[in-house]
């Protein structure tokens, strides 16, 4: 990894099994830190984290902003809406604007992918992307390891099928990378126009009809990124959800299911799915605090050469200075 590019989380790529384990230990010792009275540590006390959403977001702007401020770092929440960016002004001219205020990291999500790799080349803080285009989603896929390892253990061997609209999602892409890279086996499921041309590269298999899903230990199910879609990939809403929707019928009783939200109930998955105990949703929003507290504390706190402050969890084992190395993307979207 070269120097240049500094200390970033932009993909899941160039993070190795080990560096993901890294990332799970530091979020677990967060976990427990968060049941006590006090949820405060002092680590980032004093730093500045922007986070710069060009995209609407629930569950990772706030997951982000807490982990901040539970890191004691101090936080603003950027929005094109009501800024500059309504007068035009760029992308490289918003984020060299709000470099000059010295923050410690700017987490970015963007409709375009590689926005978080450029945002890294204009300024000196730490980036973390999440969310560029259809491209990945690396923290989502990092909590998706983290919640699901600690349903059902080690993921070696393990079987996960990913469900939907594969094309246009960047958490599809991420979430293959990191189950692979942690011995499980994936396979994405989904109407042939929904699925990437060549993603077979990424390590996972292809299927088009639900009628292995029972071969599964998680289900991870996917909704329409509408969004982003140009043309019909579907005939009909109706037939989509007649031929993918995971519902009773479908899942079997010890099987994992998960989704990275907003679910559209009826659609991708039945309501009661949804609310089986089988579901892990509301678990992966709660993950998504401590382990973007993680990634915060590994760019930002990791790379000290100080002891941690008091009632700072200590370094995970075997993790050094120059174990938090530069966590950079390259910019290949399959698909």
């Amino acid at each position: 990894m070269s120097p240049a590019t500094g200390r970033h989380l932009l993909s899941i790529e160039d993070l190795d099994r080990d560096g993901i384990e890294r990332i799970l230990d530091r979020a677990a010792s967060f976990a427990e830190v968060s049941g006590r009275e006090i949820k405060k540590l002092p680590t980032l006390r004093g730093r500045r984290v922007l986070n710069l959403f060009y995209e609407n977001s629930t569950r990772t702007r706030s997951s982000f902003e807490i982990a901040a401020k539970t890191l004691s770092a101090d936080v603003t929440n950027f929005s094109p809406s009501g800024s500059s960016v309504e007068k035009g002004e760029s992308l490289k001219d918003t984020v060299q604007t709000l470099s000059a205020y010295d923050p410690a990291a700017i987490v970015i999500r963007h409709p375009h992918a590689g926005a978080a790799a450029m945002v890294a080349g204009w300024t000196a803080a730490a980036v973390v992307n999440a969310g560029d285009g259809k491209h990945e989603h690396p923290t989502q896929a990092l909590l998706d390891v983290y919640t699901l390892t600690r349903r059902i253990g080690p993921l070696d061997g393990k079987r996960v099928w990913i469900i939907g609209d594969i094309l246009h999602s960047r958490v599809a892409r991420s979430d293959i990378l990191a189950f692979t890279k942690m011995g499980a086996h994936v396979t994405v499921c989904g109407p042939p126009t929904l699925i990437p041309r060549g993603i077979e590269a990424l390590g996972c298999d292809v299927r088009y009809t639900l009628d292995d899903l029972r071969e599964a230990d998680a289900v991870y199910t996917l909704r329409m990124q509408k969004e982003r879609m140009t043309d019909s990939y579907i005939p009909s809403l109706r037939e989509y959800v007649a031929t993918y929707q995971v519902n009773a019928r479908r899942l079997g009783p010890r099987q994992v299911l998960m989704h990275p939200g907003p679910v559209n109930r009826g659609v991708e998955l039945s309501g009661e799915v949804v609310d089986s105990p089988q579901a892990v949703i509301t678990a992966q929003v709660e993950a998504g605090v401590v382990v973007r507290m993680a990634v915060l504390y590994e760019l930002l706190a990791g790379a000290r050469t100080t002891a941690p402050e008091p009632g700072t969890p200590g370094p995970a084992p075997g993790t050094t200075a120059s174990a938090t190395r530069s966590l950079s993307a390259t910019s290949s979207v399959v698909g």
